[in-house]
């Protein structure tokens, strides 16, 4: 593979990366944070079969560390990157990218503007100019707002299978855990939304960070977008944190009512047990890799059509340090969006669920080359394709699930995409 040389170069403050928004661009935000990377310096095939995740990690760490690199900032996200989202399943292949260009922020607002391109001999030293076609203008992104251009209005909305399938797999689950084969999976709906225009995923991204800061939002460049509210895995130096999501209840009705909806999860025996399978899993395979894992208690967050039970778990890293994709590859997937005992839960998810997943629940998000990064699991999300736009939703199905109940869940968890797909 020819060399590749990234030069990093700070951009003035109030720099918003998200600004005058490409297609095709990737893109991570959260909280104010910002990353948008365009065009591919290089790419990491993720092939099928186990131990996919973890070969990939070793790769992305031996091509990132190979890159020569004039980065001044030294700050997490700047350098080259690896970008992208995997597919749930071993089965599907998928792919990361080092975006030829990234423009970033943090959350001190500080803005940066990588570069990675071939590396001769003759440019040693010398300083990466603006991106093909760019000017100073365009990388500060001094027009702001959506997107101009059409985008849908109306929509009609396709279930796959429809509530029957959706009962039987709920029955079938709740047979399989009475049988003592699984203690817990996650099924998903799939549902397609036709536009009568073909969907922007720039003005749904920017919609979802707008609508959804708390969340990540996220696009690729294959047009798979979301918010999602659940953290896998973030790294910073010799620190690692994730925070699961189990449990869940609607929200709506007014504020009183979504108090008491919220007294109920929190004392709910079904909900606090799936939301305990889920942090019990992330704690024993991060003690794997880390010397210190520190557990707190789990805590409400409520998010604009759903309320869930979340843990902040925490981990010290040992020498070497993993890195994040490292930890990824570790911890996916999770009871929350798997189920537990992980691999009787997959094949029950493979019994059941009457589609592939595709990206759906994979990890989505990006690493550096000091190893530090941030993934979220993919959830809220839709994979844009012309008029079409495919969705999921999951819920967790443990003894005391119901059909009813769980089809009420993920038609709450379909709202936050439905509502920024369409322009009104």
């Amino acid at each position: 593979m020819r060399s590749l040389r990234s030069v990093t170069r700070e951009l003035p403050a109030g720099t918003d990366p998200l600004d005058g928004l490409a297609a095709g661009s990737f893109v991570w935000s959260h909280e104010g944070t910002a990353l948008v990377g365009t065009g591919v310096a290089a790419r990491v095939a993720v092939a099928t079969g186990p131990g996919r995740l973890e070969k990939a990690a070793g790769e992305v760490a031996t091509l990132l560390g190979a890159i020569e690199v004039d980065d001044p900032l030294g700050l997490a996200g700047t350098g080259p990157l690896a970008v992208g989202a995997l597919a749930f399943h071993d089965g599907q292949e998928s792919e990361l990218i080092v975006p030829a260009r990234v423009v970033g922020r943090d959350a001190d607002g500080r803005a940066w503007v990588t570069e990675v391109g071939p590396a001769p001999a003759s440019a040693r030293g010398a300083v990466v100019g603006p991106a093909r076609g760019a000017t100073p203008t365009q990388v500060r992104g001094a027009t702001p707002g959506r997107p101009p251009g059409l985008e849908p209005t109306s929509f009609a909305v396709e279930s796959a299978g429809g509530r029957m399938a959706w009962t039987a797999g709920v029955r079938g689950a709740l047979d399989a855990i009475a049988a003592g084969r699984i203690e817990k999976v996650v099924l998903a709906r799939r549902v397609t939304v036709w536009g009568d225009q073909p969907f922007a995923a720039a003005a749904v991204v920017d919609r979802l960070r707008r609508s959804h800061p708390s969340c990540f939002t996220f696009a690729t460049p294959a047009g798979f977008v979301g918010a999602s509210p659940e953290l896998l895995l973030r790294r910073r130096g010799r620190w690692a944190w994730s925070r699961p999501m189990a449990g869940t209840v609607e929200r709506g009705g007014g504020r009183a009512e979504d108090r008491r909806r919220e007294s109920a999860l929190r004392s709910s025996p079904k909900e606090r047990d799936e939301h305990r399978l889920v942090v019990e899993d992330v704690k024993a395979r991060l003690e794997r890799a880390c010397p210190e894992v520190f557990v707190k208690r789990p805590e409400v967050v409520a998010l604009s059509s759903v309320t869930h039970l979340a843990t902040s778990v925490t981990a010290r890293l040992g020498t070497p340090a993993p890195t994040a994709l490292d930890l990824v590859a570790l911890l996916h997937p999770t009871p929350a969006v798997g189920g537990a005992p992980r691999e009787a839960a997959l094949a029950a998810l493979a019994a059941l669920e009457p589609f592939d997943r595709g990206l759906y629940a994979g990890p989505v998000g990006w690493v550096d080359r000091r190893g530090d990064g941030d993934w979220a699991v993919a959830l809220r999300c839709a994979q844009l394709d012309g008029r079409r736009a495919t969705l999921w939703a999951g819920a967790g199905i443990v003894t005391g699930s119901s059909p009813e109940a769980e089809w009420a869940e993920t038609q709450a968890k379909l709202e936050p995409m439905l509502r920024a797909l369409v322009r009104v």
